[in-house]
């Protein structure tokens, strides 16, 4: 492209000696007339030839005109060529997302999702790994996992954090326990109660320890562990009760192997969240990923820093 000339002032050129008038290719261009009139003497100006006759009329493109129209047309194609090139790129989803989730969410929601994904993206696939919460985090940050899927995400300037569910927490214990066919469970009936927690530094301990010491109750903890499939391996053999994300225990409630009995601290809820490096551009692939789990649990569209 000529030095100081804009495309825009080619395709308006171009479209003027296609359309034979002036007045069609300004309009054609969205620009008045008489700006596509000054626009085409700056053109000649910086060709230092005559590309069209005004002293006939119609007007006349000199020979020079015709051999710039040619070339204009072939820069004007190659430019809409490379476009749709650049586009097909950008729609193409294909390589690895990778995804490091906690123990409940990648046992329990994952399969579903890797499957409708790589059903919609052929040439894409996942690569899963669970891992505990710090654990999820590190592989974020340290640039191991694309993106992380866990409770409780935390507050770190260096990550973003995509909101995607409230699980509701519930009470669960032995089928054969005394509270297993109450219709609500409220927090004055664990006092004393044999009490399978998780472990002390997990933000899932800490608030359920907080809720619990705002409703001044105080169950008997005899068992920690630092997952749930842990957990409610513990409770089936009547080793103690618990308060678990329902969504978790669904199964096992499907099934009677656990009884699943709703919670009398109904704002007590587990946030599941995405996150991701701030500040990283995102493959496609990575970001078509993202808007699907926000599609599947129904959370609104977050904006994610796409690769271009």
């Amino acid at each position: 492209m000529i030095w100081g000339v804009h495309l825009e002032t080619l395709r308006l050129y171009s479209d003027i000696v296609r359309l034979r008038s002036f007045s069609r290719g300004a309009e054609h261009n969205f620009v008045s007339q008489s700006a596509a009139s000054q626009a085409m003497q700056q053109l000649e100006r910086e060709l230092g030839v005559p590309l069209i006759d005004r002293t006939q009329r119609p007007f006349v493109v000199t020979a020079e005109g015709q051999a710039f129209y040619g070339a204009c047309r072939a820069l004007l194609d190659a430019w809409e060529k490379a476009k749709a090139e650049v586009a097909s790129v950008k729609a193409r989803v294909d390589g690895t997302v990778r995804v490091a989730a906690i123990y409940s969410v990648g046992l329990h929601d994952m399969s579903h999702h890797l499957q409708r994904f790589m059903s919609l993206y052929p040439n894409a696939r996942v690569q899963l790994e669970c891992l505990h919460p710090h654990k999820v985090v590190e592989a974020v940050l340290n640039g191991e996992a694309d993106v992380g899927i866990m409770s409780y995400p935390p507050a770190d300037r260096a990550l973003s954090v995509i909101p995607l569910r409230s699980e509701p927490m519930a009470f669960v214990c032995h089928p054969n326990h005394r509270l297993a066919r109450r219709r609500t469970v409220m927090p004055a009936d664990l006092n004393g109660q044999p009490f399978v927690a998780f472990d002390r530094e997990l933000t899932i301990r800490k608030a359920i320890d907080r809720a619990l010491r705002q409703s001044n109750v105080k169950p008997n903890i005899v068992m920690e562990f630092d997952n749930i499939e842990t957990i409610k391996q513990a409770i089936m053999i009547a080793a103690g009760v618990s308060i678990l994300p329902r969504h978790t225990v669904e199964k096992e409630a499907g099934i009677r192997t656990l009884s699943v009995v709703p919670f009398g601290i109904p704002d007590l809820v587990r946030p599941v969240g995405i996150i991701h490096r701030r500040q990283k551009q995102l493959p496609p692939a990575v970001s078509r990923f993202i808007e699907l789990l926000q599609e599947s649990n129904g959370a609104a569209p977050a904006k994610v820093a796409a690769q271009r």
